[in-house]
């Protein structure tokens, strides 16, 4: 489609961008900077990007019905009150697991807060395989373990019917779908959907549009591609000027457009040289789609 638009909208060299969210009343995009312990602000209206510092790697941001926002920080589901910068933890998973930490986190339909951990990495998608689990935080604050023996707990979504939850591990190279009970939030039936080609890389990040179809971010492989979750097909790519695209959302006033996330960990100098955008936040237009709103957490 000739129509595409690919701009880079921050390029702040992030280490590792991620879970981008669309703050609606604040006209903003929400996401963080895994290793650089940032939750971030970025505003069409400014241009300009607002960091708050954490102190632990944070790996998802969520809108929060009450206000404000909740992230998973370290081993943590946490609230945070941006204008006091202001982190409270929730709670705390995986205590008997000293080497791990949150990874890609999503609200559901009903509010609850999914999210997964993983073993600290040595380097970039290099780490001690099978030690991390899907989890769901409750509006109770109650927590729910669905499974382990997972490698890097990334994307989630669910159908535009609420009767199909969508999940990746990034190292299975797959994109999964679960039946999924709207009204307790069990997920069952795990099958995979999508195998990613060679030169596809790692699934990573993903959401879904208003036709029903699957946008992946594809680490390592410079692009985010469109899937039909019924059939199993890629209906369309889009390459972006960097490697390490890791996550995506529709964002700005009518959800037209795509926001991209980023990584630069794990790039040498040279490399860098060549993509000196890596690490930046990437606005996609002309897709001919829209997204879905985020849900907010319940809690």
């Amino acid at each position: 489609m000739s129509s595409v638009r690919i701009e880079c909208v921050a390029n702040e060299g992030y280490r590792i961008g991620e879970s981008p969210v669309w703050d609606e009343k604040e006209g903003a995009l929400l996401y963080v900077d895994i290793s650089g312990r940032k939750v971030c602000r970025w505003s069409p209206v400014t241009r300009q990007a607002q960091a708050i510092l954490v102190d632990a790697p944070v790996s998802s941001v969520a809108l929060r019905k009450s206000g404000d926002y909740v992230i998973t920080l370290g081993t943590k589901f946490a609230a945070l009150k941006w204008k006091e910068e202001q982190v409270t933890t929730l709670t705390q998973v995986d205590k008997d697991k000293p080497n791990t930490r949150f990874n890609d986190g999503k609200v559901d339909p009903a509010g609850r807060y999914f999210a997964g951990t993983m073993a600290e990495e040595t380097r970039p998608a290099v780490l001690e395989r099978h030690q991390g689990s899907l989890y769901t935080l409750f509006s109770d604050l109650s927590v729910v373990k669905h499974f382990d023996q997972v490698d890097i707990s990334n994307g989630l979504d669910w159908s535009l019917d609420h009767k199909t939850f969508f999940y990746i591990d990034s190292l299975s190279y797959s994109v999964d779908a679960f039946d999924y009970d709207l009204q307790t939030g069990k997920i069952g039936n795990r099958r995979s959907i999508y195998k990613l080609e060679k030169e596809e890389s790692i699934p990573d990040g993903m959401c879904i549009d208003t036709e029903g179809k699957l946008w992946v971010a594809c680490y390592d492989g410079g692009r985010v591609i469109r899937l039909d979750p019924e059939t199993g097909k890629r209906l369309q790519t889009v390459k972006l000027p960097v490697d390490k695209t890791t996550s995506c959302c529709f964002g700005g006033r009518d959800y037209s457009e795509m926001y991209v996330t980023s990584a630069s960990d794990g790039m040498d100098k040279e490399w860098l040289s060549r993509q000196p955008q890596a690490g930046g936040i990437f606005k996609i237009t002309g897709l001919g789609v829209k997204g879905v709103p985020p849900y907010p957490f319940a809690g």
